[in-house]
């Protein structure tokens, strides 16, 4: 590992417990490193430790220890993580591609074999389930075993890929949700490897990935094709980031939970601005944080738009990595090593505080109870705002197209479009026997659910204590509302059940669904088919509420258009109210046996108490007693046959996995550039398009192309699955690109997955008009608006476009691992100009497009677009890695060719 290192003078022996390791002496290198943030000495420690001069040069370092300088500028730098995490919706799509490459590299005269991850990588199968039962003791095992009969294939495909891939780790379905499995398990915090010491680091197929800054270990999430590159060793290319200091100061009030107050953070620091940069939390109020909380708060760091949300080590997280049952010798050795490098601090002690970017405060004791939604999970709500803020979102605008006023977004991206005259309906509804009334702002969803908050055991204890006063007072949810609980790992139910919650929660019909990523990513079930007909019938904006961190149009259920994201606690109380424009401080949620009100602030549990059941109950033996057998799996998964060769045999039959068409035609030799020319728009889109809109993870509509494929080989809707499920076969995902129903494209002017055929001037879906530009050899390009692919780390979601035919997208702006995304399948992200857009350059969108991009062109470029006139656009490859991908076609390509030289 040092023998060529330049920096292996560096080196020094640290000795623990009686064993001897080494490690690089950080702290040597200069009087700067003491100013670096936390997180920005990550960064250096991984160029010092991998400088060969060839992936990571000496200029690398040299960039991160004159970090003030070069965060000002657009300086590139290399970091290899130190290792790769996956869920299986982004995992499947990877090990596709793993297997393709070990084909093309035999069928160019290499060697398969070759293609193997080379750091670590563990593969959590946490996407696959869905709520399909609910509501009753024995949903649990009848979602697991309807999971397993749809996912068998997937799940034989992945246990092919665990014994056929070297460094790969597989944690068989049922194990929980894959970031609260890194944070409780996975984590290393810090590595020991050959006797080196240093620090943990991740990048993974999610987004949430940050969830993992909570506990200190630096990670955020990349799309899968950048992940397959860290994979088989290489570095990420990235430009040394601005760090914004986030100065958390005083004490959440007892009636504050952490979900109110990352939803507080959330908006914040959207409105700041924090796309593309570093947030590092410190001050005061931190040493308060548990890290369940500190992690929370990372968790939804995408929501924010940062790349990381990180809290530095200290003395809670070795409390946590003892709590959580890690082995007492590798937790003195992080420590000590930390200590070392001083990258273990005080959050008391402010002579420890690094030099910042910028920096910005938050006093804990502003937090009030909130929420967020309908549409997005940075539009926050006070609770007491609710009922105000809901009717005003029925009859706001809808946002579709460029908007400049911040005001003016926030009422869009909130509004319904809905009339006057339609405000007041009342649609009766019959369910098992009992009438009921709908209306809008009906609560027809209430999940607890997701990463975010089901690793905190001070929401799911609160929720619980709620549960247990809700149902002592004689309240209950009304049996039409799907309920759901769906526990991030096994420990949150070994400590509801020991805490004696579980029965409360049961009565008011938060029943355990399973373990895994459910409603959050859209696998929420169908909802009962009478309240369905009756939301249709009606046109009824109800509401799905849920413990997430993603509430984006189409993504929960196609028929709760407002979506509200809210902590466990709340979670419950909106479904007993019945609907989310309730006054809590003024309407009761229900009267007890007596007759009298019982009000929400009757049953809602202080915050010192609910600590104080947490530390009771949440204790190492339960981690031991999970993590023990988490790699063994479930019977099903035990008596799992797979093929044992080491290349897969695909199966054309397969509507699950097929051999994806990247490497087609591919030559060892590099390919020579090509204009672009003539191509057509396919689609005109507005603002805030995010990956759920490009590649849905949800359920494959009846009406849709991937139906009718699906339906050709002989499938009916039932075993359909989702869009999620099928990423192994290019097919479906290709008609599954832009098939989201919220998709507003300007050719249409209404939701919906269609665009005109240019030629024609027909509407069709959106697979059948490229379907019909391919056959005409006719390239096609995508105009949008601003922050393009915010959301989900989706890689479909550049490998659909490219399978449609797109070859550029010209953009206001792009979320940053889409960019990266497109990139990597050889995709041209271009940019306006500052200020300029397609409705300021007075484009329609039914021009033809023809971009030039030169031989020797350089990272953000100005080029010309010719469109009968021309105007200017930015080259959007930000470094000359992205330019080296660009030219071999794509990340993959330029791996496959890599591959062959080596």
């Amino acid at each position: 590992m040092a023998d060529h290192n330049p920096y292996r003078s560096y080196l020094k022996s640290l000795s623990v417990g009686g064993a001897e390791f080494k490690y690089y002496d950080l702290p040597a290198l200069g009087q700067n490193y003491g100013q670096l943030p936390y997180s920005v000495r990550v960064l250096l420690e991984s160029a010092v430790r991998n400088c060969d001069n060839f992936q990571v040069k000496e200029a690398d370092v040299q960039n991160v220890l004159d970090w003030e300088k070069s965060q000002k500028g657009s300086v590139e730098l290399a970091f290899k993580p130190a290792r790769v995490l996956l869920q299986d919706l982004t995992g499947v799509p990877a090990v596709v591609d793993f297997a393709a490459m070990r084909d093309a590299v035999k069928e160019l005269g290499g060697d398969p074999q070759k293609i193997n991850p080379i750091c670590p990588s563990d593969l959590v199968i946490d996407h696959s389930i869905q709520v399909d039962v609910s509501r009753t003791s024995d949903a649990l095992q009848k979602n697991q075993e309807i999971e397993f009969e749809r996912n068998k294939e997937r799940f034989m495909f992945l246990k092919w890929g665990a014994q056929a891939f070297r460094n790969m780790l597989i944690v068989p379905p049922g194990a929980g949700i894959c970031h609260q499995v890194n944070l409780e398990y996975l984590a290393r915090v810090v590595f020991s490897q050959d006797g080196f010491l240093y620090p943990d680091s991740v990048v993974g197929t999610d987004s949430h990935t940050t969830m993992i800054n909570g506990l200190g270990v630096l990670g955020w999430g990349v799309g899968g094709i950048e992940a397959e590159a860290v994979m088989l060793g290489q570095a990420i290319t990235m430009l040394v980031p601005q760090v914004v200091g986030y100065k958390i100061i005083g004490e959440l009030n007892q009636y504050a939970t952490s979900t109110d107050l990352v939803l507080t953070i959330t908006k914040h620091l959207r409105q700041l601005g924090v796309v593309n940069k570093f947030v590092e939390f410190f001050g005061p109020g931190v040493e308060a944080l548990s890290i369940a909380d500190r992690a929370t708060i990372s968790n939804m760091c995408p929501e924010y738009g940062a790349t990381v949300g990180f809290f530095p080590i200290d003395d809670k997280s070795m409390i946590y990595l003892r709590q959580t049952n890690r082995d007492e010798k590798k937790v003195l050795v992080v420590e000590e090593y930390l200590r070392a490098v001083k990258m273990f601090r005080d959050f008391k002690d402010s002579s420890q505080d690094p030099v910042f970017s910028e920096i910005v405060t938050l006093d804990l004791a502003t937090v009030q109870s909130s929420v967020s939604g309908p549409k997005r999970p940075h539009d926050r709500v006070s609770v007491t705002d609710m009922p105000v803020d809901f009717k005003q979102c029925l009859t706001n605008k809808v946002g579709r197209n460029l908007v400049t006023c911040l005001f003016v977004t926030q009422v869009g991206f909130k509004g319904f479009g809905l009339s006057s005259d339609k405000l007041e309906v009342s649609a009766p509804l019959v369910y098992e026997g009992r009438e009921y009334t709908l209306k809008h702002g009906s609560v027809v969803i209430a999940a607890i659910t997701s990463c975010t908050n089901t690793s905190n055991p001070s929401v799911m204890l609160g929720a619980g204590i709620l549960a247990k006063k809700a149902v002592e007072a004689g309240l209950s949810v009304a049996p039409y509302i799907k309920t759901s609980l769906s526990p991030g790992s096994g420990v949150v139910t070994y400590y509801l059940e020991e805490s004696g919650v579980i029965p409360y929660l049961q009565k008011l019909g938060f029943d355990i669904v399973g373990y895994g990523c459910m409603t959050c990513i859209g696998n929420s079930g169908p909802l009962p088919e009478p309240v369905a007909e009756v939301i249709e019938k009606y046109d009824l904006v109800c509401s799905g509420v849920l413990s997430g961190n993603r509430n984006f149009e189409g993504r929960i259920h196609p028929l709760t258009r407002a979506n509200y994201l809210a902590s466990p606690l709340l979670v419950i109380a909106y479904a007993i109210a019945g609907r989310v424009d309730i006054d809590f401080e003024k309407e009761p949620l229900g009267r007890n046996s007596a007759g009298k009100d019982v009000f929400l602030m009757d049953i809602w549990p202080l915050r010192d108490a609910v600590q104080e059941v947490e530390r009771k109950y949440v204790i190492p033996a339960m981690f031991k007693e999970v993590y023990s057998k988490i790699e063994c799996g479930s019977p099903s998964w035990r008596s799992l046959e797979a093929p044992e060769s080491a290349l897969y045999p695909w199966d054309d039959a397969s509507t699950y996995i097929q051999q994806p068409p990247f490497f087609k035609d591919m030559t060892k030799e590099l390919p020579s550039l090509k204009p672009i020319e003539n191509a057509h728009v396919l689609l005109n889109l507005g603002d805030s398009v995010t990956t759920d809109h490009i590649s849905p993870a949800g359920s494959i509509a009846r009406n849709s192309p991937a139906a009718r494929y699906l339906a050709k080989r002989g499938l009916t809707p039932r075993e359909f699955n989702s869009y999620g499920s099928r990423r192994g076969n290019d097919s479906v995902m290709a008609r599954g690109t832009f098939a989201n129903i919220r998709l507003v494209n300007k050719f249409i002017g209404k939701s919906g997955p269609k665009t005109i055929h240019i030629p024609s001037g027909q509407s069709l879906d959106v697979y059948d008009a490229a379907e019909r530009y391919i056959k005409d050899n006719i390239p096609l390009i995508a105009l949008v608006g601003k922050d393009y692919g915010s959301g989900s780390s989706r890689d479909w979601a550049a490998k659909g476009p490219l399978l449609l035919g797109i070859k550029a997208v010209i953009a206001e702006s792009f979320e940053r691992i889409h960019r990266s995304n497109l990139v990597g399948m050889g995709i041209v992200p271009l940019q306006y100009l500052p200020g300029q857009s397609a409705e300021s350059l007075g484009l329609t969108g039914k021009e033809r497009f023809t971009i030039d991009i030169p031989p020797d062109c350089r990272p953000l470029q100005e080029i010309q677009v010719d469109n009968g006139l021309t105007f200017p656009v930015i080259l959007r490859f930000d470094t000359e890695v992205d330019l080296t991908y660009y030219k071999h076609g794509g990340i993959l390509n330029y791996m496959v060719r890599r591959m062959l030289q080596g």
